[in-house]
């Protein structure tokens, strides 16, 4: 998977379960615990997009 879609921690408040996690479909967005910020498996990511449009924390590049 190319890499098109990004956390960008500094809008995510990192204290909180990440809402995106329950959104995706394939359970690509993964969190430590929830004083730490979401990150994505690319191994799992099928760069469908729906993060972002559940937080503004993912944003997609080159889409």
């Amino acid at each position: 998977m190319k890499k098109n879609i990004v956390v960008n921690e500094q809008f995510c408040p990192q204290n909180h379960h990440c809402p995106s996690m329950n959104r995706c479909p394939v359970g690509a967005i993964v969190q430590k615990n929830s004083y730490s910020a979401p990150e994505i498996d690319y191994s799992k990511c099928t760069g469908c997009g729906i993060c972002t449009r559940t937080c503004m924390v993912f944003q997609c590049t080159n889409c």
